[in-house]
């Protein structure tokens, strides 16, 4: 559970507490609490909602017992006691319904065991072991060892030219191609379609993160992030439009640092507004795709972000893909004329495939799993491959390409493009 933490109560937590419904769940749990060496005491009537009243108020035992036989919505219920239950504290819970879509979800949602009523003492012999085996088990930070973690956001030069495609497809491929553990963080808050591009519900995780950043632990992320595969997990939101997102960042920032401690690769679809309204984001990226299309607004907008990276992001890495590229016919700005006017090359090249991107959406897929043996897909792979052979930490400022010229002077430079263009007909 992942309420935040009170620090008056820390040192005064107790080994159990329960809370029941009834005086048969108490008769049968009193002669286990006692056999284990806990105070019988410590069985409190009332069910959750009592629980839940408690322990707002008053710290968290190390194992929590709650009856959920009284509760019409245990689920909820259940995500209610997340709210004031502090981390660390495993919870067993007991109820009368048996489901086992019931049993998955409350799972799902925090808690360590669900037991179906009547209770025998085997059966919560064998819970309360799990439980004091899994308080007594190293804790991550003692057993992890130094590995490296590679942070690399995706950001689309203009809103449309298909970023947060190419952030599911990289996340995708990392995961099942290069075999990495990899996080998807859609920082799209209203409007995300990362968990849509893998056909699966975003979940409330990142909104709550947003609005009470202190719950934010190893065990939240466990918690609120969504299983795309057993490589690949999706952190995304679909906030109501009538809820304007009010944060200074701090909750952005350390979903990346927890991200850190629990993946290998961190993939971040990161708003271009974001770097305007939270710079911060950027400081531990080692690596920036900017997506952009060859128009002149996207010209314009990828020369404001590579002046961007260079100013508040020296550190990292930056690759430039043009994507949604026309095969046939003319686009607005040649690739020679676009990579003349940001003074470097496009890195990589991603043609128009509308059929493939259909499909894609249809099948529930990221382009890169739906046309992963087509020409479309190459250039996300050689774009995968390349972002691993980077290295993570390396420090390489692939920006430094970028001439210093004012960015007034390269503006001016569309002049010229402009004129190339077909006047239109009178």
């Amino acid at each position: 559970m992942n309420a935040p933490w009170k620090p008056a109560g820390a040192a005064v937590r107790e080994p159990f507490v329960a809370y029941v419904c009834d005086d048969t769940t108490a008769d049968a749990l009193r002669p286990v609490v006692a056999e284990l060496g806990w105070s019988v005491e410590k069985i409190n009537k009332g069910g959750l909602r009592a629980g839940v009243q408690a322990l707002s108020v008053s710290a968290s035992p190390q194992i929590l017992f709650v009856d959920l036989a009284e509760s019409g919505d245990p689920l909820n219920d259940i995500n209610g006691l997340a709210e004031v239950c502090e981390p660390g504290t495993v919870v067993i819970a007991a109820g009368q319904v048996n489901d086992v879509r019931l049993y998955r979800d409350l799972v799902a949602s925090g808690i360590q065991d669900y037991l179906l009523k009547p209770l025998h003492p085997d059966m919560l012999r064998d819970a309360f072991g799990q439980a004091q085996a899994l308080l007594h088990a190293p804790k991550a930070a003692d057993v992890a060892v130094d590995r490296p973690h590679a942070a690399i956001a995706v950001i689309g030069a203009r809103g449309g030219v298909g970023a947060s495609t190419v952030a599911s497809s990289v996340a995708w491929l990392l995961a099942e191609r290069e075999g990495r553990s990899t996080a998807l963080l859609d920082l799209d808050i209203h409007f995300g379609t990362a968990a849509l591009a893998l056909d699966l519900e975003p979940g409330r995780g990142l909104t709550d993160a947003i609005e009470n950043p202190s719950r934010i632990d190893g065990l939240f992320i466990e918690r609120a992030m969504v299983r795309a595969s057993e490589k690949l997990a999706v952190l995304s939101a679909e906030a109501p439009i009538n809820a304007p997102l009010v944060t200074d960042g701090a909750a952005f920032y350390q979903l990346q640092e927890e991200m850190r401690a629990s993946f290998e690769c961190t993939i971040v679809d990161l708003p271009r507004g974001m770097l305007v309204q939270h710079p911060h984001l950027m400081s531990d990226v080692q690596i920036a795709v900017i997506v952009t299309e060859l128009t002149l607004a996207a010209a314009r907008d990828t020369i404001r972000l590579l002046s961007w990276m260079k100013s508040n992001a020296p550190q990292t890495q930056v690759q430039v893909l043009a994507n949604r590229v026309l095969t046939a016919g003319t686009p607005e700005i040649t690739r020679k004329d676009f990579e003349t006017s940001i003074e470097r090359k496009i890195d990589f090249s991603v043609p128009m495939d509308q059929k493939l991107a259909c499909q894609a959406a249809k099948l529930g897929k990221p382009l890169a799993e739906a046309g992963k043996t087509t020409k479309t897909v190459t250039p996300l792979v050689d774009l995968v491959t390349a972002l691993s052979r980077m290295g993570v930490g390396a420090g390489g400022d692939a920006v430094s390409a970028v001439k210093t010229t004012t960015l007034l002077g390269k503006i001016g430079d569309f002049k010229s493009l402009m004129a190339k263009r077909s006047p239109a007909k009178k």
